[in-house]
């Protein structure tokens, strides 16, 4: 049974600046050549991450030029001023951040996209060449909703769970405990998943696991700084899902993108949440251990 999402964790989606796609040919105006595009990307920042993971599994380097920016921003709101022509070349009179991720066109000097999932799904079925299948037809509605739950049950589910565990206010503890429900639900739910089974689809890496795989980067390298001791020892419980994290750490295209210290740069250059008493308690040794720790 999918795990349902509490309609309280589901934020007002703002729709991103840019969402063009890479169609299949050259009628679509925009369609995968080699040494068109570049990527854009902060390997620090969880959705940027994830692309950079896409692209090492599809082997892009020679195709699509991977340009890797600092993982704190030169602006506070998330601005690269590296980025900043390809914003104002796209958009007349340009006024919002210049942030990464960006999908950019070399042949026009604009962007394609900035749009997270369109950009992975465009990987997967448009510059994938020879390589191995990451969206599987027989799968797409279960990787958009493993991607749902990753985004909502666990990242926001963690955040408000830290964002509100410390009140004490009983309208914000239940709130909390909603959260906390939703973490445990949806890491109880991908834990089962992936019992005697190597990835989350199956016996191969998929869109699926990039998903997965990043929201538990998050949650055990951000998230634990603001959740207490007890939830992250409720977290630590589901040994399945920690193992695969762990396996996936050191997996070349994985790992190739992973540097925790960059990820918690990033996050103490904005974060201004209360320390809790998780943050002592890591579950992976993302540095080296292929497994969570005893």
């Amino acid at each position: 049974m999918p795990v349902v999402v509490p309609s309280s964790l589901l934020p007002a989606s703002a729709a991103p600046a840019f969402r063009g796609r890479i169609g299949r040919d050259a009628a679509s105006g925009h369609y995968a050549v080699p040494h068109r595009y570049r990527l854009h990307v902060a390997p620090a920042d969880p959705d940027c991450l994830s692309i950079a993971v896409t692209h090492a599994l599809l082997g892009l380097d020679d195709t699509l030029p991977l340009r890797l920016l600092p993982e704190v921003p030169d602006a506070p709101d998330g601005s690269y001023d590296v980025l900043r022509p390809l914003y104002e070349a796209s958009a007349h009179l340009y006024r919002g951040p210049a942030a990464a991720p960006v999908l950019g066109d070399g042949w026009t000097g604009r962007i394609v996209s900035t749009h997270v999932p369109d950009i992975l799904r465009d990987l997967a079925l448009r510059f994938r060449g020879d390589g191995p299948d990451l969206l599987p037809e027989e799968h797409r509605e279960e990787t958009d909703a493993l991607a749902a739950l990753c985004a909502h049950g666990i990242h926001r589910a963690a955040q408000r769970a830290g964002e509100l565990g410390l009140d004490p206010e009983p309208a914000a503890r239940r709130q909390a405990e909603e959260a906390r429900a939703a973490l445990f639900a949806a890491l109880a739910d991908l834990d089962a998943r992936l019992a005697g089974r190597p990835y989350v689809l199956g016996t191969d890496p998929t869109l699926a696991d990039v998903h997965v795989w990043g929201a538990l980067v998050q949650l055990d390298t951000v998230h634990r700084w603001h959740l207490d001791a007890t939830v992250l020892h409720r977290v630590a419980e589901h040994r399945a899902l920690w193992a695969y994290a762990g396996r996936l750490a050191v997996h070349p295209a994985f790992a190739r993108h992973l540097d925790v210290a960059a990820v918690l740069r990033r996050h103490r250059a904005h974060c201004k949440g209360r320390e809790a008493a998780g943050a002592a308690i890591g579950v992976v040794d993302w540095a080296g251990a292929a497994g969570p720790r005893p």
